[in-house]
């Protein structure tokens, strides 16, 4: 978010910041559906209670799925590629911000090693992927956010 950014959501309203963070909260769940869908998994239910928000940068959300079959995923989107994960990898929204850390860790690496940076698009997505997972790691070791 830039300066000018800041200034102008400290001058909204509490309702009005309210406003815009539950905007951004669909948004990012039309997002997290959009993506699933286009893995070929229909969504059939959100646990609200165990997902998590941190508007404007992530959202982790706790989905099941019926079609092609019953499963649970934890499944992230906002200021980062989205990505979604079988719910059997972490028992809480925290813990599945570690794992996509780690595992763009790895997939980076693995661009890496597999000389694919080379090409300039893998290269920044290369470069994307491990600003984010730092940023991750980050969000899940801010005990504040988590409290």
């Amino acid at each position: 978010m830039t300066e000018q950014a800041v200034d102008q959501t400290q001058a909204l309203t509490a309702e009005q910041q309210e406003q815009l963070r539950q905007e951004w909260i669909r948004e990012h769940f039309q997002k997290a559906n959009k993506f699933l869908a286009e893995k070929g998994i229909i969504p059939s239910k959100v646990i609200a209670d165990e997902s998590r928000y941190l508007a404007p940068y992530v959202a982790v959300w706790k989905m099941e799925s019926k079609q092609p079959k019953k499963q649970t995923f934890w499944v992230m989107s906002g200021d980062l590629p989205s990505d979604y994960v079988d719910v059997k990898v972490a028992a809480t929204a925290r813990e599945a911000l570690r794992h996509f850390s780690m595992m763009w860790q790895l997939k980076a690496e693995n661009l890496i090693k597999t000389g694919a940076i080379k090409e300039p698009t893998q290269a920044k997505f290369a470069q994307l992927l491990v600003s984010r997972a730092e940023s991750l790691y980050q969000i899940h070791n801010d005990e504040k956010l988590w409290g």
